[in-house]
């Protein structure tokens, strides 16, 4: 057997998975690092390029360079085309590619497709990732088309086209990168641009599932038996939720601040678009810097839970942060069982909620002391750096190109670790699932 095919068999899906998204990675580098790619007289190191690939693929955001004066028209549509590959994913892509081909795909090829996108089961997981795919396509192609209708108000033919489509490319894939240079603070005073931008943010970040089962609910003629899965009435409840509480909290904390003297209106896109890009957009219509340490602090915690499951954004995701506070709420009224919905939940997903939260907690504290050791940063514009690219969301106080070598590292490890989610990270350090054969005596251990 080659040896190369040999040692591919003995890992994991999840192992293969994360050694699909370091070779994503490399192309990226090189792709990004082509002199076509970069204006003229632009300085473009090593860590430069590997930096942004990381942050293109993990459709994070975070840049260590300004997108706009470092790239040409050409490389704009290159890093366009790696956030593509990041955000839909690897296997999803894959698929697409192994049914052009006519490939027969096996279980094996499944089981990736299963991993990569956090399913439970492989039951529909080939037909799922089809409609993913075209939903996505089409959802940046009516974006993009809109969007470049409207910039010729703005620029020319050609460059309207171009901020166009790769803003609608960026904001579906919740990758942050903007080509203005300035995020979309040109057009803070321009509603229609800010409302479709947050429509494809959350089209990317809600969670593919429940765009499939949208759509299959709109075009079912017999809608009064169709019903929605548990996944989907969580995450939307869920999403729904702390995009409103997003937005009541960051009015509440600056109203008497950075809103002073601004209209309603204002005020409501400000807090609302801010609220929609922490789920794990990245964009802002505002200068972040400009704001309290509360609201920062505030918006570490709305990154640090991010987006949801089987989607563009990273974090803890939606569906964790919900069962971590149905656990809190049945366990202090005495209930041995959650249930919502009329339905019960398995105590295996609240076990592995409880895990992931403990996981990226551990993860974002170790990341932020690391940082606090090497970088001449405050403590809070480390933590929110941390929050930002764990959240694979892109926000910065401005401190990523001034980072040491070392922090840009612990930053792109945190972004991939983000990127490819807390449970396959942790079954990538470990070995494959298994069922011990025996068992020993069980005790009870004093808690609290």
């Amino acid at each position: 057997m080659n040896p190369i095919k040999k040692l591919i068999d003995r890992l994991s899906a999840f192992q293969l998975i994360a050694l699909y998204y370091f070779l994503a990675v490399t192309v990226s580098f090189i792709l990004l690092s082509l002199p076509v790619a970069h204006q003229e007289g632009v300085k473009w190191t090593f860590i430069d390029a590997l930096f942004t690939a990381v942050s293109a693929v993990s459709v994070t955001g975070l840049t260590v360079v300004d997108t706009s004066q470092t790239f040409s028209v050409a490389g704009m549509w290159i890093l366009a085309f790696v956030l593509q590959i990041g955000g839909i994913g690897i296997m999803t892509l894959g698929t697409f590619v192994w049914l052009v081909m006519r490939k027969r795909i096996g279980i094996k090829e499944r089981k990736l497709i299963m991993a990569d996108q956090n399913q439970s089961n492989l039951s529909g997981i080939v037909k799922l990732m089809k409609q993913v795919l075209y939903l996505i396509l089409l959802i940046e192609f009516v974006g993009g088309l809109i969007l470049s209708m409207y910039f010729l108000k703005y620029y020319d033919v050609q460059s309207a086209f171009l901020h166009g489509f790769f803003s609608s490319i960026s904001a579906t894939t919740n990758g942050g990168f903007d080509i203005t240079g300035s995020s979309l603070i040109p057009y803070k005073d321009d509603y229609f641009v800010q409302f479709i931008t947050m429509l494809l943010i959350i089209f990317g970040a809600i969670g593919f599932p429940v765009l499939v089962e949208v759509k299959d609910y709109l075009f079912n003629q017999d809608r009064k038996h169709a019903s929605f899965s548990l996944f989907t009435k969580i995450t939307t409840l869920t999403f729904g939720g702390l995009v409103v509480v997003g937005a009541i909290g960051i009015y509440a904390l600056e109203a008497g601040f950075s809103f002073v003297g601004k209209s309603w209106h204002e005020i409501l896109f400000y807090s609302l678009f801010q609220s929609t890009a922490t789920r794990s957009g990245g964009l802002t219509t505002l200068d972040i810097t400009q704001l309290t340490e509360p609201t920062l602090l505030f918006l570490c915690m709305l990154m640090f839970i991010g987006a949801s499951p089987s989607s563009v954004g990273g974090g803890i995701r939606t569906t964790t942060f919900a069962l971590n506070l149905l656990a809190l709420f049945h366990f202090a009224r005495g209930n041995k069982s959650i249930k919502i919905f009329k339905r019960e939940l398995h105590q295996a997903d609240i076990n592995k909620s409880l895990m992931v939260t403990m996981m990226a907690f551990i993860l974002v504290f170790g990341a932020t002391f690391l940082l606090s050791l090497t970088e001449h940063n405050t403590l809070l514009e480390n933590l929110f750096e941390v929050c930002s690219a764990f959240g694979t969301t892109g926000l910065s106080l401005g401190i990523t190109s001034d980072l040491t070598v070392f922090g840009k590292c612990i930053i792109m490890v945190v972004m991939f670790i983000g990127r490819i989610g807390i449970p396959s990270f942790l079954y990538l350090i470990g070995r494959r699932e298994s069922e011990a054969n025996y068992h020993y005596p069980k005790e009870r251990v004093i808690i609290g």
